[in-house]
């Protein structure tokens, strides 16, 4: 069985941070067949964590709690637990104290965020975004669909159509970004499809698409 020793990665929530999440090696679990891309990490086993999560075919991982709750957006095959099976563009807030069993039968990929969820929330949330609508925003050319949250926090895609420019705005508690498709761009680079981006605590940023993107966006967590 192989177990994280403690590791910081990325851990101080005060600094911008930007990774190439898809170009990162996979690394083993304590589970046969069960592997993970670690993006930002401050702990051992249990630690505040985010992740790309691979399952084999045929896989599973034991039943376990998660203390500070979970988050995970499926990008490929269909993952499961006890409670349901998941497709491609599954969102699930697993709330702090729950647990569940993971498993797939066809294997899967999977975006996961452990330990930043607010101590209080108590809601399980699951969202098909291939069947939940986008909403049209004050900006022309960007669409949002909103995902879950709680005092503050939230969770959304974002989609910006080809040539879309968004104005300077202001990230009070911070944001955190993964680009799923096309790429998006600001101020200090552009970042294409598997870019992880985290802005610190009031930090300003102006973003643009050339071809269109799609992201996911977690925002007010970093307080």
């Amino acid at each position: 069985m192989t177990v994280i020793a403690p590791l910081k990665l990325h851990a101080d929530l005060d600094l911008r941070a930007c990774v190439d999440a898809f170009a990162l090696p996979w690394t083993p679990s304590p589970a046969a067949g069960v592997e993970r891309r670690l993006i930002e990490r401050d702990g051992a086993e249990a630690a505040r964590a985010t992740s790309l999560v691979r399952y084999a075919p045929d896989s599973r991982f034991p039943s376990h709690t998660h203390p500070r709750g979970e988050e995970i957006l499926v990008l490929e095959g269909t993952f499961g637990d006890e409670f349901g099976d998941y497709p491609p563009g599954t969102y699930l807030r697993n709330p702090p104290g729950s647990s569940h069993a993971p498993r797939t039968d066809e294997g899967c990929t999977i975006f996961v965020k452990l330990r930043h969820m607010h101590p209080l929330e108590s809601e399980r949330v699951v969202v098909d975004t291939a069947e939940r609508p986008w909403c049209a925003s004050a900006v022309r050319g960007l669409e949002i669909m909103p995902l879950g949250g709680f005092r503050g926090e939230r969770a959304a895609l974002v989609r910006l159509a080809s040539g879309t420019r968004v104005p300077l705005r202001r990230h009070a508690g911070g944001c955190e970004l993964l680009v799923l498709g096309g790429a998006l761009r600001d101020d200090d680079g552009t970042y294409p499809a598997g870019t992880w981006l985290r802005l610190p605590r009031g930090s300003r940023q102006s973003v643009s698409s050339d071809k269109g993107c799609t992201v996911f966006v977690k925002a007010g967590h970093l307080r």
